[in-house]
């Protein structure tokens, strides 16, 4: 029993010695290309990146001016939207001296601009908005049109 464990060890310890590692330069070898690589995809995901920005900001604020058309109908509260493309920032209030009941900030590459809709304008009791008309949403890559119809307070959201 004895002889067969000193048997045993002597075979781990000349196994141990047999084996070789990776040099050096086999080891940088690889890193460098695994960075090279790494930043090649890096680069390649940034127009996505702008891309699903403008998606997020479009369904965003379709969800915030959704959701302040169904407060005013459920509350039986004008609801005022307030959008300041200076500090890149809108608001939905519920009353007029009241906390918002939206604040949202959005990006720096998004600029929003009047058209025939100014950039505040409420949704009344009963769903509707006081005013109709568009405006605008600039981005880097694509431009968009918001335009809110006459009635029903219903609006959609055209690429330009």
């Amino acid at each position: 029993m004895v002889m067969s464990l000193r048997l045993q060890m002597n075979n781990i310890t000349k196994m141990s010695r047999n084996q070789k590692g990776f040099t050096l330069v086999e080891s940088l070898l690889v890193l460098s290309v695994f960075m090279i690589l790494s930043l090649i995809t890096a680069f390649s995901l940034q127009p996505q990146h702008d891309v699903l920005e403008d998606r997020v900001f479009i369904s965003q604020l379709s969800a915030d001016l959704l959701y302040a058309q169904q407060y005013a109908i459920s509350h039986q509260k004008e609801v005022s939207i307030l959008i300041v493309p200076s500090q890149y920032k809108y608001y939905m209030f519920a009353s007029a001296a009241g906390t918002p009941i939206v604040e949202r900030n959005y990006s720096t590459n998004i600029y929003l601009t009047e058209g025939s809709l100014p950039l505040n304008f409420n949704f009344l009791r009963d769903g509707n908005v006081n005013k109709f008309g568009s405006f605008y949403i600039q981005t880097k890559k694509n431009n968009y049109r918001i335009t809110f119809l006459i009635g029903e307070g219903r609006f959609y959201v055209t690429e330009l």
